[in-house]
This record gives structure tokens, sequence and C-alpha cells, in this order.
């Protein structure tokens, strides 16, 4: 079995085949899905697809472009929100300065606040980084040190530096369709030398969908040529790289039933 750690099934690009979505990722053997939150006013949307599919699960957060939206989220107000059964982690939070999207000093206050509500709920927080390594390793080494909390490093695409320090500090790393893009040389020599027991895959749909099918629309089932690419990487059988990434996500998303 595989697990999609970072899909938007909330989002409209799947709103006319939702249980399409979700059955032809059961039948590509996908049995986890896992719905991200990007915005605290979307979070009820996110839930509602999370409560309708007995395999899909969600988090609660707000992504570094909605940063600097309100309604700002508060330590207490993600706390409460993750306390539902199917909530099981926080975020997608981190740092954006390629698209910039939102004042940088509003996405490190937003960061802070949902690693403090990981902390506070042992649950795991999602962290984006794009062009943004260096604050990014910053702020999780900083808060490490203030008490401990697990977290994910989602779509990884930086450098085997970033990719030690985060291992270093206990954090996961998930390989996307970018990993299979032909471009993508440096990203598979880094993703190479990441412990097997730290790694997962995703898709990010609806976007970056692997190679064979970049440029359309991605789905969870596709998950599949992402991990079938990272097992080439490692130089270990698909069925060993499968039941890792599988493990990998509960122990770290502990809060999903087996």
């Amino acid at each position: 079995m595989l697990v999609d750690s970072h899909c938007h099934l909330d989002f409209p690009d799947f709103a006319d085949d939702l249980d399409g979505v979700v059955g032809r990722a059961e039948q590509a053997g996908v049995g986890v899905l896992l719905s991200i939150g990007t915005h605290i006013t979307r979070h009820e949307q996110v839930l509602t697809v999370a409560e309708r599919f007995s395999n899909v699960y969600c988090t609660v957060g707000v992504h570094p472009h909605e940063a600097g939206v309100a309604p700002f989220a508060d330590v207490e107000t993600l706390v409460r929100l993750a306390s539902h059964p199917k909530v099981v982690g926080l975020g997608e939070t981190g740092l954006d300065y390629f698209y910039d999207k939102s004042p940088r000093d509003r996405q490190r206050d937003s960061f802070r606040i949902h690693i403090e509500a990981a902390r506070r709920t042992g649950l795991p927080v999602i962290v984006h980084t794009r062009d943004a390594d260096d604050d990014t390793a910053s702020i999780l080494t900083e808060e490490m040190g203030k008490g401990a909390f697990t977290g994910l490093v989602h779509c990884f695409s930086s450098g085997l530096q970033f990719a030690d320090i985060a291992v270093k500090l206990g954090m996961f790393i998930s390989a996307s369709g970018i990993m299979t893009f032909k471009t993508a040389d440096a990203l598979r020599e880094t993703l190479a030398g990441v412990p097997l027991d730290r790694l997962l895959v995703e898709t990010d749909a609806p976007y970056l969908a692997p190679i064979p099918f970049r440029g359309k629309r991605n789905e969870p089932a596709y998950v599949a040529h992402t991990a079938a690419r990272l097992a080439a990487v490692k130089n270990v059988p698909l069925g060993e790289l499968e039941r890792a990434t599988t493990a990998n996500f509960h122990r770290l998303f502990s809060k999903v039933p087996r």
C-alpha cells in the first residue's frame, strides 16, 4: 500500500470528479490520502471531504501565500480545530520567498504559530519552503530548541545542506512528482542520500503531476509513479519503498489508524 501524504482534494479541480479520484487512487494501491489545509476560512470544506471518505484525512493550517490575509490563525484556533478525529496535522505552513504573496514577517509569524500548535497537540507540522531554506532552517532549529515537535518538509526540492539539517532535527522529507522530471538530477541525488526511514511520497495534487503525466491535472493515483522513481533512486525494490514510506507516514501521522 502507498500513501499520498499531500494533496488538495477540496480544490475546485476535483469538484466534479472526487469519487472517481478517490476510487482511482484505491485501484492504484494508494490506501490513505491526506488532504492539506491552506486557508483557515476553507477548513470546513477540507474537513467535509475528509469526513466523506473513510480513507481520507486532513490537516488545518494557513499556507504562506495566505499568511497576509485576515483572519490570521492563532494557536488556540489551530489547537481547537485539530482536535477533530479526522484532523491529523498542522499546516501547510512555512516560507515562500519565490512568489512573496504575503509579507515575509507575516509568513515567519504564522510559521511559528503553527509550530507552537504542533507542540501543544503532538501533531506534525507540514512545512512548505521555497527560496527560503536559510530562514526555514533557522526557524526550525530555533523552535526545536524551545521544545520538541515533529514535522514534514513537503514537496522537497531543496539541496543536500537543507536535507541534512531537516533530518538532524528529526524531520521527515516528502518526495513529489518534481523528482521524476528530466531536469531534476540534483534533487534525485539529494534524495538518494536521505535515509529511507525519513522519506514519504506525495502528489501535491492537482499540481506537479509526475512523468508521464506532466502538464496534466495531478491526482493521488499518480503517486505510484513517484514511488517507482524514488525506489530506483534509492536502489531498493519497489515493495520495500512502499512499505517503508507507508510505515514512515504512520510513525509521523500517528493519529491516522493503521
